[in-house]
């Protein structure tokens, strides 16, 4: 019994979503099929995705040593652990959720709060190849000003997130991503 709460905690979402698309499904057959379209093409893209990002990760993992990680991208790394967090998350291929596997490794390597922030911002928002794109499409110009204040941004709400983020609200993050390991 035991076993069954804690599947059904685990994948409490998951099986919430299955039996409203079951709903919809009986409900409306043809949005239902479409729905179902929908999460089959979802789950193939992200099949495609995760794997790499994971071999990466544990590449990452074995090669990078937690006190080169701390020197670099923890606590009083300064300017250089911003820089490498914008760079991680800016040179990132694949979409935003994996992203987060990448922050679970970097949190457990000894990288700061802070630097996570900033690299999971910088993965939503200043991919190189969509800068690129963005440039050849509505130029130069407003690419660059919109990297400026995308830059700016993700600054001030990391820094933010570091100050009023409680403590233990950190430690519940850094424990979680130990949890993974």
């Amino acid at each position: 019994m035991e076993k069954g709460k804690k599947f059904f905690k685990r994948y409490k979402i998951f099986l919430i979503l299955a039996a409203l698309n079951l709903v919809i499904g009986i409900i409306s057959p043809e949005i239902g099929l479409k729905s179902l379209s929908l999460t089959k093409s979802n789950v193939l893209e992200m099949l495609s995705i995760i794997p790499p990002v994971f071999v990466l990760l544990g590449l990452l993992d074995v090669w990078v040593k937690r006190e080169t990680m701390v020197k670099y991208m923890g606590k009083g790394s300064g300017l250089v652990g911003v820089l490498i967090a914008f760079f991680i998350g800016s040179a990132a291929a694949g979409p935003l959720y994996a992203a987060f596997p990448v922050a679970g490794v970097l949190l457990r390597k000894g990288s700061s709060v802070t630097n996570v922030y900033i690299m999971l911002g910088a993965w939503s928002t200043t991919k190189i190849p969509l800068l690129l794109f963005e440039a050849s499409s509505m130029g130069l110009k407003f690419t660059g000003i919109r990297l400026c204040m995308s830059i700016i941004g993700i600054t001030i709400i990391a820094l933010m997130m570091e100050k009023f983020l409680p403590q233990e609200e950190k430690d519940e993050m850094v424990r979680r991503a130990m949890e993974k390991a």
